[in-house]
């Protein structure tokens, strides 16, 4: 790999080199072919070397380590060209994995006239900005132009480098678990430290910090947080927390799928509105390591880039997106609907869209909760991947989200074991994901089997299986068990405020008459609109609606509906 690191002098002293190269943003270019990598690479330095750092890489991997490397030191990337015939890796393969680590980064591939059917498709797969025939002479009409043009939209956005946070903590803490899962779900860079370890203890003395005091979290300013909150963590990595004005349009309870479609269509057709989440953006499709069903997205696309693309989406349009604000309470002030929050803190807005989603359901068995966040997770915990690498890993769940973590699972340990109580996995999961699960050697799918406990010392180390259908029970060695056993709506909050029910889930719509009569208290003399809930001017979107259907594409859709709702109730109030 070569890069040019000469750069003109501005006023003052001249920088060193090393100074000079990391100031400036890359432009890096991957070919297996070395002429014509060489030859990209001096078409690009010729024109923009003064600016710009040009980075040339022959293979995939080695373009990857390269990024990797920058993102570390907080270098900026602007473009990346890739070749799309490279043996190793495709350029396409390259920019997919490319985009999670500069996802503002500009993407191009180059493409022979016979590959561009699959430069099309890498549109919708990658985000592909534009796609370059070879060969591309002159570089005066058909190089640069396409660069600068790229070049300009990356300088209007916001480029500067993420500055690294660091995180202190031990390895079978629950809190420090719940302090990365948060950073990680809100897209913000950090590194992991284990107290026990050598920079990890350098870390925690230099913030005098006790290795009792865990998680230690060193900001980009330096300054240490011990075991702070969610709220004190947002605030000081930049997330927003406080709404801009006291009232909106619309008010999204939620950020997953169903919060951010309304949120995004909401925005985009004017109406002044704020998404309120509780943690983080994506909700449980955000955890999804694999969403391979989505319409527009061929070979699959992971939960945290589709829910990351709609919430830059959302602000793009206008939208505000607060974090770490939990709703507490729903009340009807004449014309305002007034959402309260468990800090005293209160919002209100013409209309009201509850897209709370759902949580995984606690698993009833001894052991289990003492040992929550220290071997035992509810959900993917992706974060917790790496370290599972050639372990025992099992999944407890029968349906989508339990297939899609195995899946995942399986690229790390040893060997993931699938524990389903049910007799088979078809009634609950698609069909091409029982295909895939079948297809990997190092996952095991035991059926009509449950965990009847959990032990450990300190942390989970063994779990007691039950066979059901013989009723024999067997205990087995593991430090990971991650499960998925089922959903209960995020809607206690609202219990005497709206008719939901006898799960929890809230009724909208048709679902609301009973016998052609209106629910009790409304006060229009129309029928609640389709998603519209017992109060008028409260919506429901997703996973937390009576019946609905669990997929993403339909949160989706019904989160756009939802806004199409609003405006009529907005124009008939």
């Amino acid at each position: 790999m070569t890069t040019t690191s000469a750069e003109s002098p501005r006023s003052g002293a001249a920088p060193t080199a090393e100074a000079r190269g990391k100031s400036r943003p890359a432009i890096l270019t991957v070919d297996d072919d070395a002429s014509v990598s060489r030859a990209v690479a001096r078409d690009l330095r010729r024109q923009y070397g003064e600016r710009y750092r040009i980075v040339r890489a022959e293979s995939g991997p080695q373009a990857l380590d390269a990024l990797r490397e920058m993102k570390l030191r907080g270098d900026r990337v602007a473009v990346l060209l890739a070749d799309f015939r490279m043996p190793e890796m495709n350029g396409i393969e390259f920019l997919e994995q490319a985009m999670d680590l500069y996802p503002a980064a500009r993407r191009v591939l180059l493409t022979a006239y016979a590959d561009t059917t699959a430069a099309i498709d890498a549109i919708n797969l990658v985000d592909l900005d534009h796609y370059l025939l070879k060969p591309w002479d002159p570089p005066q009409e058909k190089l640069y132009p396409v660069v600068d043009a790229l070049l300009d939209s990356w300088l209007a956005t916001d480029q500067t480098p993420a500055a690294e946070t660091r995180v202190v903590g031990h390895r079978w803490s629950a809190r420090s678990h719940e302090v990365r899962d948060f950073l990680a779900r809100n897209q913000v860079p950090y590194r992991w430290y284990l107290s026990d370890e050598p920079e990890g203890s350098r870390l925690l003395a230099a913030a005098q910090a006790s290795a009792d005091a865990l998680p230690v979290v060193i900001t980009p300013d330096g300054v240490a947080l011990t075991d702070p909150t969610d709220a004190e963590l947002a605030g000081r990595v930049g997330l927003s927390t406080t709404p801009t004005e006291d009232f909106y349009d619309v008010v999204v309870i939620g950020g997953g799928p169903a919060g951010l479609g309304s949120a995004v269509y909401a925005a985009s057709e004017g109406l002044r509105t704020v998404l309120v989440e509780r943690m983080a953006t994506g909700g449980q499709a955000g955890q999804s390591s694999r969403i391979e069903n989505y319409l527009g997205f061929p070979d699959g696309v992971s939960g945290a880039q589709l829910t990351d693309r709609a919430r830059r989406q959302a602000v793009k349009f206008g939208a505000e997106v607060l974090t770490t604000r939990d709703a507490v309470a729903l009340e009807v002030n004449g014309p305002a609907r007034t959402v309260r929050f468990d800090d005293g803190h209160e919002i209100s807005a013409h209309t009201v869209i509850l897209a709370t989603g759902v949580s995984y359901r606690q698993l009833a068995a001894p052991g289990l909760d003492e040992f929550t966040g220290r071997g035992v997770f509810y959900g993917s915990a992706l974060t917790e991947a790496p370290s599972c690498a050639g372990q025992e890993v099992y999944v407890v769940g029968g349906a989508n989200s339990a297939g899609q973590a195995a899946m995942h699972f399986a690229r790390h340990a040893r060997r993931v074991t699938l524990v389903v109580r049910g007799s088979s996995l078809e009634a609950s999961m698609s069909h091409y994901l029982i295909q895939q699960i079948a297809a990997v050697d190092t996952i095991v799918v035991r059926t009509c089997t449950e965990i009847v406990e959990a032990t450990g010392d300190g942390h989970l180390e063994q779990l007691t299986l039950r066979d059901n259908s013989t009723g024999r029970t067997e205990t087995v060695d593991t430090q990971w068990v991650f499960i998925f056993i089922g959903a209960a709506p995020r809607t206690r909050w609202l219990d005497g405020v709206l008719v939901r029910d006898e799960r929890g889930f809230v009724l909208a719509g048709p679902d609301l008459l009973v016998d052609g009569r209106r629910p009790a208290g409304w006060s229009l003399e129309r029928d609640p609109y389709h998603l519209e809930t017992s109060v008028p001017g409260v919506f429901v979107a997703g996973d937390a609606r009576a019946e609905s259907v669990k997929r993403v594409a339909s949160a989706v859709g019904e989160g756009a509906m939802a806004i199409a709702l609003v405006h009529r109730y907005l124009e008939k109030r």
